[in-house]
């Protein structure tokens, strides 16, 4: 009984704080709430289960290269699933509002860890600073980092969207122009990042987009980053022979060019219907990162082209029906976060993939839900349970809007069309 007491107290304190959450600051703009779309547990699911199969799958060879247990890699994928599944739950219970009004908490423990991760000792094999490690637990900061700057960003434009100021340079653009500033040196200068401040860009950058920012800002801060990415690529010499690694695949393939030489041959190797699951030969230390950052390689070889085809199919079903949430919410709070963990999703895992096929240069970079490791799997798993509540909030239809630009503005080349932007609906205002 006594017991039953302090849960009960437990249960209204935390019921008041959110009530206390729900009537403070903006209220959400969210209809009646209804079913949510389960395809988005569902492919969830299918992907983190084709991560456990071909994670267990590689075990023996896994084993052989790390000297572990023929399971060890198996298990650990196993309790990251669990993980996951349980940030999923926690997402979808706490209340939308709580990421609103509290986002300051969330990007004060993603600096806190970035701080960590700097100051801590790091690992002879990993030596640039991206983890933190606590004995034998530890995860990735830029994951933290990432979701924080998508609900720092979806709240501060939300922001300037109600207060009329998204075109306005020094309210919006400025601010967006620091904290990419901040975040390059940090994720690039001190963790040597590039892949993952990469995504972060893109997540800004296409949120902004929705949001409203003129075209012609957002084409400025992409010619600034680009000069960045030049000054980082050119005075990084590991950086630099991956460029020409890309240029070049097949000239050093004992040398620089040695994990996309291997990448290529492991998803050759695969042929139309692919080796088998007991039948993979690149995984046995031919191809770096099998379980990690070249896993899509792996399973290439193991399924061949109709089973990348396949996986690309349910990733591509995701996205969709991610963006299909974002098309309906009248918030624009929530439409941002949408915008923000559809664009985080979508763009890792067309660089992993990419990369893996000789598209783009090779980059440390996880494939969501398959690769091996907690932190990437638990952070992205979470995110779509975020959406997975939000999705209880959507209308019935996607709002059309009237895009048309009145003569001599810098967007006519938009055209006097009518469009469905789900995205974005009138309250975002016109593009000039």
């Amino acid at each position: 009984m006594p017991d039953m007491s302090v849960r009960q107290t437990i249960r209204k304190k935390i019921s008041r704080y959110f009530e206390m959450l729900q009537s403070s600051g903006d209220p959400l703009k969210i209809g009646r709430r209804h079913k949510p779309d389960y395809w988005l547990l569902v492919l969830t699911i299918m992907l983190m289960l084709v991560g456990l199969i071909v994670i267990y799958s590689i075990g023996p060879a896994l084993a052989i290269t790390y000297g572990v247990s023929t399971n060890y890699f198996a298990y650990k994928q196993l309790i990251a699933v669990s993980l996951g599944l349980i940030g999923f739950l926690i997402a979808t219970r706490v209340p939308l509002i709580w990421w609103k009004n509290t986002y300051k908490l969330l990007v004060a423990f993603a600096a806190l860890t970035t701080l960590a991760a700097i100051v801590l000792p790091v690992n002879p094999n990993y030596p640039a600073h991206r983890w933190v490690r606590l004995g034998s637990f530890s995860f990735q900061s830029v994951d933290v980092v990432t979701l924080a700057v998508i609900i720092w960003i979806a709240g501060f434009l939300a922001m300037k969207i109600k207060q009329g100021l998204i075109k306005n340079t020094r309210a919006v653009f400025v601010p967006l122009a620091v904290s990419l500033v901040i975040l390059g040196v940090i994720i690039v200068g001190v963790q040597s990042d590039l892949g993952s401040m990469g995504v972060i860009v893109a997540i800004m950058s296409a949120m902004a987009y929705v949001a409203g920012m003129p075209l012609k800002r957002l084409i400025i801060i992409f010619v600034i980053i680009m000069i960045g990415v030049v000054i980082a690529v050119v005075s990084s010499p590991y950086r630099l022979a991956r460029v020409q690694t890309y240029l070049h695949p097949h000239s050093n393939c004992q040398g620089s060019s040695y994990q996309a030489c291997q990448s290529l041959i492991s998803v050759g190797s695969g042929g139309l219907v692919g080796l088998g699951l007991g039948k993979s030969v690149q995984a046995y230390g031919y191809v770096p990162e099998a379980s990690n950052d070249s896993i899509f390689a792996i399973f290439a070889e193991k399924f061949g082209f109709v089973g990348g085809v396949i996986l690309i199919g349910i990733f591509f079903m995701l996205f969709n029906h991610l963006k299909n949430v974002s098309e309906r919410l009248e918030d624009d709070f929530l439409r941002l976060i949408v915008i923000g963990i559809f664009t985080w999703l979508s763009i890792q895992t067309l660089i992993n993939i990419g990369s893996m096929l000789g598209l783009f240069p090779l980059k440390g970079i996880t494939l969501p839900f398959i690769s091996y490791g907690g932190t990437s799997i638990v952070f992205s798993t979470a995110a779509v349970g975020l959406v997975f509540q939000i999705s209880r909030y959507t209308s019935l239809k996607p709002v059309e809007i009237n895009n048309d630009t009145k003569k001599g503005k810098s967007n006519e080349d938009f055209g006097n069309r009518r469009r469905v932007r789900g995205a974005y609906h009138s309250n975002f205002g016109r593009r000039g």
